[in-house]
């Protein structure tokens, strides 16, 4: 077996039928199956996959647990069910927008042996209609490594493709993150590159029953920071410096957040995390933005000055003994 679309549905009476077409227009020239992970869903769900699995049962399997396993186990339980050389990926609630999307990836993942991630472009769909890109058109380059996505989550769900074999188990600590999709590309960069498609070929939609989509921004922020702590201590100590970093910044982003929110005492909170972890990152904080010397100058009056006088009086000594 070439391929296989692994799916995850839970509550999409609304949008499977969209997601499942999607995956059928698919025009290739090799073969593919279609496993489906139904997670005991509260509406119509079942029932809609079940007609489609009777309409095309050489190509359909079904997963159909007798409870809900919720979203980790589904997953994986899904992911142990494919038999391709590769796994598509694609949500219940998510649809593909070209039929040579998984012809196109698997072409490059076919000729680009050492790339163990394929994926593409991918629209926002928000309730309004309204869309946007998720990866701005000037942020794009052919090959992205572990590196780049520890920076950030640059891929669709829907976009990925990817190459089976590197993954016998995931880590115990993935339960308790509320999302799957960037702990498995951090999971698969670790064994090679990551190949972009400059076109966009499926859509992301934006709706309040989303696993993530329905979260605050201060949610999603904390949420974040919780897998770089557990990310820090599984990977290679030659990243640490490279997601000690980033949570630098996600400290600072989110004292903003709470700022903007009229909460001081969290914003305090992370405040002093930042400060912390900008001064062990840098040794000195020579990039402090002037919203966070505003904040600290606010509310920890005292440790600003001094750490400012620190700083300057640091620079000076480095200009007049000519060090620089």
């Amino acid at each position: 077996m070439k391929l296989s679309v692994l799916i995850l549905a839970y509550n999409h009476e609304k949008f499977i039928t969209q997601a499942l077409d999607s995956v059928l227009m698919q025009q290739v020239d090799f073969d593919y199956e279609i496993v489906i992970g139904e997670d005991y869903s509260k509406d119509n769900t079942r029932d809609i996959l079940i007609g489609y699995q009777q309409e095309h049962p050489e190509k359909i399997r079904l997963l159909l647990p007798e409870k809900n396993l919720g979203m980790h186990d589904n997953f994986i339980q899904t992911f142990k069910a494919c038999r391709g050389k590769y796994i598509a990926l694609l949500e219940g609630d998510d649809y593909w927008t070209s039929p040579y999307k998984l012809q196109k990836q698997v072409d490059f993942l076919d000729t680009h042996t050492d790339y163990t991630i394929c994926f593409h472009n991918a629209l926002y769909l928000y309730q309004d209609g309204s869309t946007r890109c998720f990866l701005p058109p000037d942020n794009w380059k052919n090959t992205f490594t572990l590196e780049d996505i520890l920076s950030s989550n640059i891929m669709s769900f829907a976009s990925i493709v990817f190459r089976q074999g590197f993954i016998q188990e995931f880590p115990d600590w993935m339960y308790d993150i509320n999302f799957v999709d960037w702990i498995l590309q951090i999971l698969l960069a670790q064994h090679g590159n990551i190949g972009y498609i400059n076109e966009t070929m499926n859509v992301y939609r934006i709706h309040p029953n989303g696993n993530w989509s329905w979260r605050t921004q201060i949610e999603m922020r904390l949420e974040i920071l919780k897998a770089y702590h557990y990310i820090e201590n599984y990977l290679d100590s030659k990243y640490q410096n490279k997601i000690r970093i980033v949570m630098s910044e996600n400290y600072k982003l989110l004292c903003i957040d709470y700022m903007q929110n009229d909460d001081r005492k969290n914003a305090r909170k992370f405040l002093n995390k930042f400060l912390l972890q900008d001064f062990l990152n840098n040794l000195m904080l020579s990039d402090l933005s002037l919203k966070t010397s505003f904040l600290m100058n606010i509310y920890l009056p005292a440790l600003y000055k001094i750490l400012k006088k620190v700083k300057y009086t640091f620079i000076s000594k480095v200009v007049s003994e000519k060090i620089i």
